[in-house]
C-alpha cells in the first residue's frame, strides 16, 4: 500500500520533531503522508514561520512514479524516481534524518542490509517502522514493488549500533544514528513522567506536578 496504519502516527511524528532535521529524506513516499506532516510540524509550528516558505529540505524516493501527484511536488523539494537500492549509492547529500516507514518489509534481508548501509553513509539518523505481523501482500495498484518480502523483527537489527526501539502495538519502530542516545533519553524521561501522573490519578494523590518532578 502507498500508505501506512495510523496507530504509529504519534510516535513517528514525535521522533521527527525531536530530531528536528534541517534535511530529511523520505524513502518510499507513497501517498506522501510523512513528507506532508514533516513539512507541517517542522515549519508551521516554528516561531516566526512564514506560511508557504520552505526552510527545510525534504526530499523523497519513490520507485512507482504513478503514485506521484502535484501535491507531492509542492511538499517535497526533490523526488528521486526509481529503486532506492540504485539511487542511494549515488546520493551525495548528508541528511539529518532518513525515513523508511512501512517500506523495509518490501526488501529481502540481504537487500535491506545493503539499503541500511547506504542510509548510514548518507544519513546521520534513520527511522524505520515495520509491521509486527506481516500480511501476505503481492502487487497493489499495479505496483509490483508492493510485495512483502521479509518479516523484520528486533533481532534482525541486533548487529546495528546506536539504536533504540519504541514500543507500539502494531509496529516495530527502530531509531538508529547519532542522535539516538539523546532522543532515547528524552523519551524515557517523558514516559516516566506520564507513568507517574497516571499513578497519581489512579491513587487520588493531590501532590502538585512541580513537587513530583523536582530534583
Amino acid at each position: 500500500m502507498p500508505s501506512s496504519h495510523h496507530y504509529q502516527l504519534n510516535e513517528i511524528i514525535e521522533l521527527i520533531i525531536e530530531t528536528n532535521p534541517g534535511k530529511l529524506l523520505d524513502i518510499g513516499i507513497g501517498f506522501g503522508k510523512y513528507g506532508f506532516l514533516s513539512r507541517e510540524y517542522l515549519e508551521l509550528w516554528e516561531p516566526g514561520a512564514v506560511y508557504g516558505a520552505h526552510k527545510r529540505q525534504i526530499d523523497g524516493i519513490e520507485v512507482f512514479e504513478p503514485y506521484l501527484t502535484p501535491l507531492h511536488r509542492l511538499i517535497y523539494d526533490h523526488i528521486f524516481t526509481g529503486d532506492a537500492r540504485e539511487i542511494l549509492p549515488v546520493i551525495t547529500e548528508r541528511y539529518d534524518l532518513i525515513l523508511m516507514i512501512d517500506v523495509f518489509e518490501h526488501f529481502t534481508w540481504k537487500d535491506g542490509m545493503k539499503v541500511l548501509e547506504e542510509c548510514r553513509r548518507c544519513g546521520r539518523n534513520i527511522l524505520i517502522s515495520v509491521p509486527k505481523i506481516m500480511s501476505v501482500q503481492k502487487e497493489v495498484y499495479g505496483n509490483p514493488f508492493e510485495t512483502h518480502r521479509f518479516n523484520w523483527k528486533r533481532k534482525d537489527f541486533s548487529g546495528i549500533p546506536d539504536k533504540f526501539f519504541l514500543n507500539n502495538a502494531k509496529s516495530t519502530i527502530c531509531y538508529i544514528g547519532e542522535d539516538s542516545r539523546r532522543i532515547g533519553h528524552i523519551l524515557k524521561k517523558r514516559n516516566r513522567r506520564k507513568s507517574l501522573i497516571h499513578f497519581l490519578e489512579l491513587t487520588g494523590l493531590k501532590k502538585p506536578v512541580k513537587w513530583v518532578f523536582s530534583h
